[in-house]
């Protein structure tokens, strides 16, 4: 009996662990659709974060692919700034030929901005992950260490699918879809490295774990981010003062 309540111990721990992994992904998708939006100057975008019990999910162990398992778990709600993708470049001349030069330059900068956005918020997910098993561990968090390549490790295959297929609907060029890629992660990885982000994250990731919902709705999600975003920039205000 007692070796039976050590393993059940111990099998409730790594569900726990699991269960926070999947909460800093989902919050670090999150923040990245409302902070990383708001500090592009890119209009507000509608999504909310489903989270359900563990229990009704299939178990880990028994699925094939982590993604898909945790997908069954959590998920972003909305969020895309650009819903349908354009199936190629040429389409998207299309579209543009009966608006002027100006139009058409603020249209292309305009989508670029959102195209853009989507993927690194895309990204951020896997990489808030990352960040929180690192300093669960005691790990060092660099591009070294997390790269493009490791966010499969974080939950992140279906992140890095859909950014492939944004970046395949706009570029034709493989040696452009790498480069293109590996700027976005790059804009990702500074972003989860901002302090006041990452606490933003903490905190939204906290929250999640200690509802009972199965959904945090959007005006949560922001009301959390950016009162923290305010208590950081309040502590750094008043840090500064005391040693003036």
């Amino acid at each position: 009996m007692k070796r039976n309540k050590i393993i059940d111990a111990g099998s409730q721990d790594k569900l726990f662990e699991h269960k926070q992994r999947i909460a800093f992904h989902e919050a670090g998708h999150a923040a990245g659709i409302h902070l990383n939006n708001k500090a592009r100057s890119l209009p507000p975008v509608f999504f909310n974060i489903i989270f359900k019990d563990m229990a009704e999910a299939p178990e880990v162990d028994g699925m094939t692919d982590q993604s898909i398992h945790d997908e069954c778990i959590a998920r972003v709600e909305g969020g895309r700034l650009i819903e349908i993708l354009s199936p190629s470049v040429d389409n998207l001349g299309d579209e543009l030929t009966a608006r002027d030069d100006d139009a058409v330059m603020q249209w292309i900068n305009d989508y670029m901005g959102a195209f853009e956005a989507d993927i690194i918020n895309l990204l951020i997910g896997p990489l808030a992950e990352a960040k929180h098993v690192a300093e669960t561990d005691g790990e060092l968090f660099n591009h070294k260490l997390v790269n493009l390549k490791a966010l499969n490790n974080y939950g992140g295959s279906s992140d890095l699918a859909l950014a492939d297929e944004y970046l395949k609907s706009f570029f034709t060029d493989e040696q452009q879809i790498d480069e293109k890629l590996d700027e976005l992660f790059t804009a990702a990885f500074n972003f989860i490295n901002n302090d006041a982000n990452w606490l933003a994250i903490i905190k939204l990731a906290d929250y999640i774990l200690s509802s009972s919902k199965n959904i945090t709705c959007c005006e949560e999600i922001v009301s959390i981010l950016d009162q923290s975003l305010d208590h950081f920039q309040n502590r750094v205000a008043n840090a500064r003062y005391r040693y003036v």
